[in-house]
C-alpha cells in the first residue's frame, strides 16, 4: 500500500482529510512546508521551549491550516508525534533541516500544544 492509500485509508472519514482533498495542496505547498522544517533545523541548537522556536511552530500550525486543513491542537500534537515516529516523516523533515530536526520538532509541538 502507499502512503496516499495508507492515510486514505486511516484518515479518509474524517473532516480533516475531505478538506485536504477540496484544497487539493500542491507541489508548492509541499515545498513551503518542508521550508518551515529547514528554518527549525536552524533553530535547534536552541531550546524547544526557546520564544523564537515556539513562535516558528506556532507558524508551522498555520501553515498546515492555511495550505492543507484545519490543524486543530488535537491534529498538531498527533503530527508532531508522527514527525519523529514514522521513519518516512523523519526522513523528509530530517533532509530538510538536518539530522535530528523531525524529534526537535516533536518536542518543540509538545511543549507548544501542552503550553496553550
Amino acid at each position: 500500500m502507499n502512503y496516499n492509500d495508507e492515510v486514505k485509508k486511516r484518515w479518509g472519514d474524517t473532516e480533516a482529510y475531505r478538506e485536504f482533498e477540496r484544497r487539493a495542496p500542491g507541489d508548492d505547498a509541499a515545498k513551503g512546508l518542508m521550508s518551515i522544517f529547514s528554518r527549525l533545523g536552524e533553530l535547534k541548537d536552541l531550546p524547544p521551549e526557546d520564544s523564537a522556536v515556539q513562535a516558528e511552530i506556532a507558524g508551522l500550525q498555520k501553515y498546515i491550516t492555511d495550505n492543507y486543513y484545519t490543524c486543530t491542537d488535537e491534529i498538531f500534537s498527533g503530527l508532531g508525534e508522527t514527525y519523529s515516529a514514522d521513519p518516512r516523516f523523519k526522513e523528509n523533515i530530517d533532509k530538510a533541516g538536518g539530522d535530528g530536526t523531525a524529534q526537535f520538532a516533536t518536542d518543540a509541538i509538545r511543549i507548544f500544544c501542552k503550553n496553550k
